[in-house]
């Protein structure tokens, strides 16, 4: 279930964006099962290849800030669209990494419009660690 604090804290990651080149805005909160929360923004660049999501920023930050042993139960998107759009190929194999087997993925925007997964749901045969060791 999202709560009206994690939807809020991914709609002003939002506004921080850098996209003059998409001009598409998009933020995100995770929370990790130990409650802490992390934001990120979509950070575009002119050599577009150098172009981050801002899932994948939220998640680096929680991994600098507190080390590799994270796990993400909530993922948050905020964007301008209607409906709301999902992350990315690469954004979710790179939830997959760090997510819970429960993790919930919730896509919202300012007019209220929120959709809801599961992780499985928009990666049900993601690639991981196991898969390496075959």
């Amino acid at each position: 279930m999202i709560t009206n604090t994690l939807r809020d804290l991914a709609i002003a990651a939002m506004e921080k964006s850098y996209s003059p080149y998409s001009t598409k805005k998009v933020g995100a909160v995770i929370e990790l099962s130990n409650g802490s929360t992390f934001t990120g923004c979509n950070v575009e660049n002119s050599s577009f290849g150098g172009t981050v999501c801002a899932e994948r920023v939220a998640i680096w930050k929680a991994v600098s800030e507190m080390g590799p042993g994270i796990a993400v139960k909530t993922v948050v998107v905020a964007t301008d669209a209607s409906p709301p759009w999902v992350p990315c190929g690469i954004c979710r194999q790179v939830i997959n990494e760090f997510a819970t087997k429960t993790c919930e993925i919730h896509l919202v925007n300012k007019v209220g419009d929120v959709k809801s997964f599961t992780h499985e749901q928009l990666l049900p045969h993601g690639f991981d660690r196991s898969a390496l060791n075959r």
